[in-house]
């Protein structure tokens, strides 16, 4: 007879586990979930778990989460069945059960990309072709062409008609009423930035325009915007604008909370730049917690920049993100365990063993090749010669032995200051391996590269890179 397994849960996590576990197919256990009552999984407690599981409990094995920290030889005597923890992520789930389990489809998202290029009007023809073709391969769904003040956009038409002919969409934004009627004439899909009083361009040409406040942070006047676009009988986009930190930032994100609040049902968009541009941190996370917030208020339209080049990979950013925040929507679940396209500088699981695992093995070593591993501790390096550790490659380097040998050498010292930058960063580090750096490295697109199970990296695939 097979094996009967119950897993025990909280709200948060339990869709996501009936989704786990119906990936799997076929399999030789037959199973139940029991949500046992709390939100997060990991704060259920021994007490709970006796108290709420029912009895007589008809189950082979009971899988509790990896992080529940009661007794379980306790709870195995209490109901005569075994209590076992599981792992510490539900996305690690296929492989405790030796199963490879069905990856996260990341084939799917609700969020159209406008990628701006800011500076098109003092670009050549063949420079913004070059440029868009770079968006859209990162991403992009349309291409923004940015009109500039006092700046003359003089292949404005041409331009909006070369990209057009790609099979790009394309859209511009500008403060020049002249720029934006010769846009809408020359075909462009989408018109930027266009408020209660310039709204009579996009209606004359049924152009779809994204409406933004005529003064800003003013809500009323974007409704009358809005309300503008709809007697006039035209699709629209609002966007309530994202303001820069310390300049609004906080109000910003209330407006945009309002605003959904107000029209329920009305397209939207943030423009993420003010966030990404102007703030020095990696934008990755930054993208991330943005497009949660687009996930949660339904915002399907963002506006992305990259001006500064701590944002040369922003398009990329978005587009993943769009695709984990789908995904984990739809599964009622945490944006966590999907891919690790996001986690460029630090990995969830940077080690892949204990320092007892690495000592004892280095205690086996009977040849002469040298074994690099990391653990908490440091950077472990062994052969039949002996087991050396240090945080700092240049202190191993001398022990090796290996001065007379300048392939051998040149193998090590690279192999060593990676292993270095993997430890100091908390990154994973596996020999003769590139590190990993999720979409933050060039041509890191999901076809060059495959999921891994949560706590795992991204590795990449012959030529990547």
């Amino acid at each position: 007879m097979a094996e009967h397994l119950v897993f025990l849960t909280g709200h948060l996590a339990k869709a996501r586990l009936e989704n786990i576990l119906t990936g799997l197919g076929t399999t030789p256990f037959t199973y139940e979930i029991i949500d046992i009552g709390v939100k997060v999984a990991a704060l259920m407690t021994e007490e709970i778990v006796s108290r709420r599981l029912p009895r007589p409990l008809k189950a082979d094995r009971v899988v509790l989460p990896g992080r529940f920290r009661g007794h379980l030889e306790r709870l195995s005597d209490e109901f005569g069945i075994p209590f076992v923890r599981g792992p510490d992520e539900v996305a690690d789930l296929p492989v405790y059960l030796g199963r490879a389990g069905k990856p996260p489809d990341l084939s799917r998202h609700e969020m159209r990309i406008f990628a701006e290029i800011v500076d098109a009007s003092t670009l050549s023809l063949e420079a913004l072709l070059k440029r868009a073709r770079a968006l859209a391969n990162g991403g992009a769904d349309v291409i923004d062409l940015g009109c500039l003040p006092d700046t003359p956009f003089a292949h404005l038409e041409e331009a909006i008609g070369r990209i057009k002919a790609e099979g790009l969409c394309v859209s511009v934004d500008s403060a020049n009423a002249d720029e934006l009627e010769l846009a809408a004439r020359s075909g462009v899909d989408y018109l930027l930035s266009l408020n209660e009083k310039t709204i009579g361009i996009a209606a004359r040409h049924k152009v779809k325009p994204v409406l933004i406040p005529a003064v800003p942070g003013d809500l009323f006047s974007l409704g009358r915007a809005i309300e503008a676009a709809q007697n006039a009988g035209i699709s629209f986009i609002a966007d309530p604008v994202l303001d820069p930190i310390h300049f609004g930032f906080a109000a910003s994100l209330g407006r945009f909370i309002e605003a959904r609040r107000r029209w329920p049902d009305v397209e939207m968009m943030m423009g993420t730049g003010n966030l990404t541009e102007l703030t020095d941190a990696d934008t990755s996370g930054i993208t991330a917690i943005l497009a949660g917030l687009c996930s949660e208020l339904s915002i399907a339209n963002v506006l992305v920049v990259n001006v500064s080049p701590h944002t040369v990979r922003t398009v990329e950013e978005h587009d993943r993100a769009r695709r984990i925040m789908y995904a984990a929507k739809h599964d009622h679940a945490l944006p966590r365990g999907y891919d690790a396209a996001l986690l460029q500088i630090h990995d969830r699981a940077p080690f892949a063993s204990s320092i007892a695992d690495i000592e004892a093995l280095a205690q086996d070593v009977r040849d002469a090749n040298f074994r690099i591993m990391t653990a908490p501790d440091g950077i472990h390096v062994f052969s039949k010669a002996g087991h050396w550790k240090s945080d700092n490659a240049f202190d191993l380097f001398p022990v090796l032995n290996v001065e007379q040998d300048g392939a051998h050498a040149f193998y090590l010292g690279a192999e060593l200051m990676k292993a270095e930058i993997a430890w100091k960063l908390g990154k994973r580090y596996s020999q003769d391996e590139p590190l990993t750096w999720g979409v933050a490295s060039p041509g890191a697109g999901e076809d060059r590269t495959r999921l891994a199970v949560a706590g795992h990296t991204l590795r990449a695939k012959k030529g990547g890179p």
